[in-house]
């Protein structure tokens, strides 16, 4: 009988994913993931493809053990994470990057809404501003970054972005190293 919690949990280590982060991507709890990968739990097939595709794969690569790098995604390939309470929309536009050097996302923020705040870390960092305009902020430091212009730096300070405009503010938004 095939361990379906150790390899989940295989896959998820060897994409550098935390059970929180595989949660996010997957739409479930973390507790949910620990269970999963502790055998606990048996999923549904409809929560295992979930998770699967959280980590970059499918049901067929899966249980056939055979893991193809991926070179075009499909809008079906990409996983959202909406956080309506920091009125923000994460995609994953090629969703099992954890394991390459950089990670792309778009990210959609609603009026008043707010990206993650991330904490210096090794990498640098790269924005376009595809739909109205935000506010990058470093440290101390705020940017105003509007349609059509796009943000470079190395991720060695404190940095975000909102929206403090009236209307939806969408980036394209590649970090490297992989931290979202």
């Amino acid at each position: 009988m095939m361990d379906i919690g150790g390899k989940i949990k295989q896959l998820r280590l060897l994409n550098s994913l935390t059970q929180q982060e595989l949660a996010d991507r997957s739409e479930l709890s973390k507790g949910y993931i620990s269970q999963l990968e502790r055998n606990i739990i048996t999923p549904t097939i409809a929560t295992l493809q979930d998770v699967l595709t959280g980590l970059g794969t499918n049901l067929a690569q899966f249980f056939s053990g055979t893991y193809a790098s991926q070179i075009v995604f499909k809008k079906k390939d990409m996983v959202t994470k909406k956080d309506e309470s920091e009125g923000r929309q994460v995609m994953w536009v090629v969703p099992d990057c954890q394991k390459n050097s950089m990670e792309p996302i778009i990210m959609t923020l609603l009026p008043g809404g707010i990206s993650y705040q991330d904490d210096p870390h090794e990498g640098e960092e790269f924005g376009y501003v595809l739909e109205g305009s935000i506010k990058l902020e470093m440290n101390d430091n705020k940017y105003t970054v509007t349609k059509g212009q796009s943000f470079y730096f190395k991720s060695d300070a404190k940095h975000l972005i909102r929206n403090n405009s009236g209307k939806k503010a969408v980036v394209l938004w590649v970090s490297t190293p992989p931290s979202f």
